[in-house]
C-alpha cells in the first residue's frame, strides 16, 4: 500500500476550502494507494476548521497563529505529517484548486514512469475560459501548456504538486524563510540544482482561477506609501526576501540588480509600465 501525504494550509476562504475537500475526497484511486490530509488552519475566524472537523473528522488540523501565510503553513502541515508517517507522497493542494477525479490516479501514474524520482506539477486552468492558469514555467518564465506528455520546466507553482518520498529524503522541507510566496518557485530551483525533473503533468488536473488583478505595491492608483508598505507585506514582494531568493539561486549581482529594478518599479510604476510595453 502507498500511502500519500495531501498538505494544505488555509486561512478564511471556508467556502473554497470545503469544496477543495469535497473534489479531493472524490478522487478515483488507485487500489493500492490511500491518503491522509494534513491541514494548516492559519488562524481562521470564519469557521473553516469547525465545518472541516464536521464534514471531514479525519483531516489532521494543525493550529496556525494567521502569520504563517502560505509557504510557513505548508511547512508546518508538512513537518507534521513527515513526522507521523514515513509517506511514499507527499502532495501540495491549494484550497482554490478543484481537482477532476482522477487527478491524483493520472498524476501517480505519469510519477511511477519517473520512477518515483521526479516532480510533478499539475496544470490548472480556468473553469471560465479554459485558459491555461498554474503549473509550470519554463527558464524564460513562459507558462507551459499540457501537450499529453510529461514536459520540464523550472519555476514551479505550488497549487498540485507531488513530491516522491525519494524527492523528499534529498531535499526535505519547503525553505522557512519564505513567509507567503516564492516558497514553491524555491523548491524547483533546489530540484534542478540536484539533478531531479521537475516536470508538468500531461494533462490537466483541474480547475484554478488566476489571481490576475494588479498587486498594491506596482499599482500606479495607489500611493507611493501606500505601495511601499504593501511591497514589503508578507503578500507583496519582500525586499529581503527577494535578496535572499536571487543571491541563493542566481549570485550577489543578479540579487542586486533585482532589487533596484523592484525598488524603481515600486516608485515610478507608471514609468516602468510604459517601458514594458
Amino acid at each position: 500500500m502507498k500511502h500519500i501525504a495531501v498538505l494544505l494550509t488555509v486561512y478564511n476562504r471556508k467556502a473554497n476550502t470545503l469544496h477543495c475537500m469535497e473534489q479531493l475526497y472524490a478522487q478515483i484511486m488507485p487500489e493500492d494507494c490511500a491518503f491522509d490530509v494534513w491541514l494548516t488552519d492559519d488562524g481562521c475566524t470564519d469557521g473553516t476548521p469547525e465545518a472541516i472537523r464536521t464534514i471531514f473528522p479525519q483531516v489532521h488540523i494543525i493550529q496556525g497563529d494567521g502569520n504563517l501565510y502560505w509557504n510557513r503553513g505548508m511547512y508546518k502541515a508538512w513537518e507534521a505529517a513527515s513526522k507521523a508517517k514515513d509517506y511514499d507522497f507527499y502532495l501540495w493542494l491549494n484550497d482554490d484548486t478543484y481537482l477532476f477525479d482522477v487527478a491524483v490516479h493520472n498524476i501517480l501514474e505519469e510519477s511511477h514512469t519517473k520512477q518515483d524520482r521526479a516532480i510533478i506539477s499539475g496544470a490548472t486552468k480556468s473553469s471560465k475560459t479554459d485558459e491555461c492558469t498554474y503549473g509550470l514555467h519554463d527558464k524564460k518564465d513562459i507558462l507551459l501548456i499540457p501537450n499529453g506528455t510529461l514536459q520540464n520546466g523550472t519555476n514551479l507553482n505550488g497549487n498540485f504538486v507531488l513530491i516522491p518520498k525519494y524527492v523528499f529524503q534529498i531535499l526535505g522541507n519547503l525553505d522557512y524563510y519564505y513567509h507567503h510566496a516564492g516558497g514553491d518557485t524555491d523548491y524547483g530551483l533546489r530540484a534542478n540544482e540536484n539533478g531531479i525533473e521537475v516536470l508538468l503533468s500531461g494533462d490537466y488536473v483541474g480547475y484554478c482561477e488566476r489571481h490576475s488583478s494588479l498587486s498594491i505595491w506596482c499599482n500606479p492608483d495607489y500611493s507611493f506609501k501606500q505601495r511601499w508598505k504593501a511591497l514589503n507585506k508578507p503578500t507583496g514582494m519582500p525586499l529581503k526576501v527577494l535578496f535572499y531568493h536571487e543571491r541563493k539561486h542566481y549570485g550577489l549581482f543578479v540579487a542586486l540588480f533585482h532589487i533596484c529594478t523592484t525598488i524603481t518599479h515600486c516608485m515610478f510604476p507608471k514609468l516602468w509600465n510604459s517601458f514594458s510595453l
